[in-house]
């Protein structure tokens, strides 16, 4: 069940400044508001103390629509529900279908009437956005606004631009939850943006460590896949406790897991947020073998077939190295037939030498969920058609037919997974924020999976 984020406060909506002001003026906004604030039944305000967020976000919608005066809230890079208001009144002032998604036609639209205010000098200014209102507003908070309510901190968003190298620009920002147990002082988010080009933000490296809080933790949010001859990446890495990624962004999976895996190998910590989403997935498949009489029939599992919503296959190589993982298979080939499914099939072995046939299949789906590539349905089953074994685990939304339909002649034990609601984006990032250290299970399951990429490619 969803619930409510409270009421956000800002203080100091984004303001420009020089780089070499940025503690300053921060600074000067806990100063002013360290009493009772500037109005006299204003609460007091104390600035947070609990981690750094880094945020680097090559996305540029989000910036487009500050810019043009329909978002209002800071730069956190997620399509959250304040995005999604945005986008709609985005969409809805330019005659496109209200869906408060970015798809191409919303982002090329936005990127014309960016382009065009720019040129007339029409673009929204800070001034401009002073005006504007940072409030609860039409659809709830958004990421930023969610782990303000839970973990106040210091939030600083690095937003790579295209064009000439003119340096880095900065903005400073600040927001409070309102606590209903604690109205007598805020303890608040405040928010560095920094844009530049990719260049221009790698050479300012120092500058951009220096802005993370002394001792406390420090957690990478890297939108996309890291690049390891990054410089910028490289620094950062380097100095924080946790680098968040999120698959479910990747365009090219396959070799994009391949490079994650490399980054592990070499003694990187990485938390993937996609790979938290197969929870529910792993508990049903695990628990459908508690019972001994069934426990005694998983080493006749020979056959896997895994659907998932066609565009992303992270998900499902995942699942699969995560369930090859636990039961000891090791993969031996790694086939891509393509046609409409983009069908993937990997023959694996067990410890008793029995040969697993896998089979991945990417389903076109009219009505594509918020997460590319999230599993639809999976079969585990067997050519013993006297084994106890065969399971049939499908989302509540698509149901489970195909499964069932290749049943033959075995009884199939059969559950829908239930989506979570905090397997949003925002949510898992929020989860991921109270933890740091190495996810083990993680790691052995993506060692599996590379292990798989790699027949690919050999």
């Amino acid at each position: 069940m969803a619930t409510q984020s409270p009421p956000i406060v800002s203080i100091q909506r984004p303001k420009d400044v020089s780089i070499s002001d940025i503690e300053a003026e921060l600074r000067q906004i806990w100063q002013s508001y360290g009493g009772s604030g500037e109005y006299g039944d204003f609460p007091s305000a104390i600035r947070a103390s609990t981690f750094s967020l880094i945020i680097y976000e090559p996305e540029e919608t989000q910036q487009l629509l500050a810019a043009l005066g329909y978002y209002t809230g800071p730069i956190d890079g997620i399509i959250g529900p304040r995005m999604v208001a945005a986008l709609k009144a985005a969409q809805k002032a330019y005659g496109l279908p209200r869906t408060g998604t970015a798809d191409e036609a919303t982002k090329a639209r936005v990127r014309e009437e960016y382009t065009q205010r720019l040129k007339h000098g029409a673009v929204s200014t800070t001034a401009e956005a002073e005006r504007l209102q940072y409030s609860p507003d039409l659809e709830g908070s958004g990421l930023a606004d969610a782990i303000a309510a839970s973990n106040p901190c210091r939030i600083i968003a690095l937003c790579p631009i295209a064009g000439e190298d003119e340096g880095v620009t900065a903005q400073v920002s600040a927001s409070c939850p309102v606590q209903k147990q604690s109205q007598s002082t805020l303890v608040c988010c405040e928010y560095i943006t920094l844009r530049g080009t990719a260049a221009a933000l790698e050479r300012n490296a120092g500058m951009i460590s220096e802005l993370m809080i002394g001792e406390l933790p420090k957690f990478l949010w890297w939108k996309g896949t890291p690049d390891p001859e990054y410089g910028l990446f490289k620094r950062l890495a380097n100095q924080s406790n946790s680098i968040i990624i999120d698959s479910s962004s990747f365009n090219k999976t396959e070799p994009e897991l391949l490079q994650i895996y490399e980054l592990i190998a070499h003694g990187t910590g990485i938390a993937d947020l996609n790979w938290r989403r197969l929870a529910p997935w792993q508990e049903l498949t695990a628990e459908a073998f508690d019972p001994p009489e069934r426990r005694a029939a998983l080493n006749e599992v020979d056959q896997v077939t895994i659907d998932y919503e066609q565009g992303n296959q992270a998900q499902a190589l995942m699942f699969l190295g995560w369930l090859a993982s636990r039961l000891k298979w090791r993969p031996v080939s790694y086939q891509k037939d393509g046609g409409d499914y983009d069908i993937r099939r990997v023959r694996f072995t067990s410890p008793e030498q029995h040969t697993i046939e896998a089979e991945l299949a990417g389903i076109p789906v009219a009505d594509v969920g918020e997460i590319p590539g999230d599993l639809i349905s999976l079969r585990l089953g067997s050519t013993n058609n006297e084994a106890d074994c065969c399971t049939v685990l499908c989302s509540e939304t698509t149901g489970c037919m195909r499964m069932e339909a290749g049943g033959g002649a075995q009884a199939c034990r059969i559950q829908q997974v239930t989506p979570l609601f905090d397997q949003k984006t925002e949510h898992l990032l929020s989860q991921q924020l109270q933890r740091w250290g190495r996810e083990v299970l993680y790691e052995e399951s993506l060692a599996v999976t590379a292990e798989m990429l790699k027949l690919a490619n050999g």
